[in-house]
Formats: structure tokens, sequence, C-alpha cells
């Protein structure tokens, strides 16, 4: 069994990944902003917007999502409706909590299982968006690792509620 300094070591590991993960979802958003705003420049002074913004909006938005989703999961930062659990104790709000991070872990980890598969048929096909042609299955090769990541933060946290409803 682990000890707290065990933890704490394990906590500030999560930490520190799943901060780089967000910082790096952050860095995708910004330059989908500049690209955009270079777009609609563009567009307004030169009757040229940049040909496939659209397509890299897109897949950007979505892998900056999945980066923000570990951080967003270990600092318990999901939205949550508390509207039935007001009237609970905490150790009862600590096992629906535990719960609904059992819940998450498993539902990530069928997302990551099933986004490996996903990104595999894109490369085999070789599946590319309609303007810019570029392949998809590049996205999987962060979006895979950021619901791995996702699926560490989720079974520390069902761990973490869980000893919070023992205490």
């Amino acid at each position: 069994m682990a000890g707290p300094a065990d933890r704490s070591r394990i906590r500030r590991v999560l930490e520190l990944g799943s901060t780089a993960l967000a910082l790096a979802g952050g860095l995708v958003l910004t330059g989908l902003m500049l690209m955009s705003i270079a777009s609609i420049a563009g567009r307004a002074l030169l009757a040229r917007p940049l040909s496939g913004d659209f397509e890299l909006i897109e897949i950007g938005t979505g892998l900056a999502v999945f980066l923000f989703l570990p951080a967003c999961q270990l600092r318990g930062a999901n939205v949550i409706v508390d509207f039935f659990t007001t009237g609970m104790t905490r150790r009862g709000r600590s096992w629906l909590d535990a719960f609904g991070a059992l819940l998450y872990t498993l539902a990530a980890a069928l997302f990551a299982w099933r986004l490996v598969f996903g990104g595999l048929d894109y490369a085999r096909y070789g599946e590319k968006t309609m303007v810019l042609g570029l392949p998809l299955w590049w996205s999987f090769v962060a979006i895979v690792p950021a619901m791995v990541w996702l699926v560490l933060v989720s079974a520390y946290t069902t761990i973490r509620h869980l000893r919070a409803a023992r205490a």
C-alpha cells in the first residue's frame, strides 16, 4: 500500500503531466486563434481567406479538448449537478464522487482503446481532409496518449474519492 509520500509523488507526476497537456492545448487554441485572425483579415482586406482554415479549426479544437481533460479531472473542474446531493453527508457525496470517477475512468479507457483502432483505420484507409488533403490519423497520435493519461488521472481520482468516503 502506498504511503502519503508516495501518493504525494504520484499526485505531483499526474499534476505535471496534466498541466503540460493543458498548456499544449492552450498553445493549439492560440495557434487556431491566430490562424482565424489571419484568415478573417485575409478575407476582409484581400478577399482571400486561408484555404482549409475550418478543417484545421475542427481538428485543432478536438485535439485541445482532449488535451484539457486530464487537468480538468484532476482538479475536480468538471461540471457537476449537485442539486440532489446538497442534503447528503460529506461521506455520501464522496461515495457518489468515487462512483462517478470510476464510471469516468471506464469511459475514458473505452474511448482510449477505441481511438487506437479509429486512428489505425484512418491510416489504413488513407482518410484525408477535403481541402488541404491532410491525413486524419495524425491527430490520433496526440489524442490517444492524452486519453491514456486521462485514464490514469481518473483512476487516481477514483482512489482519492474512495479514501475520502472511508475516512
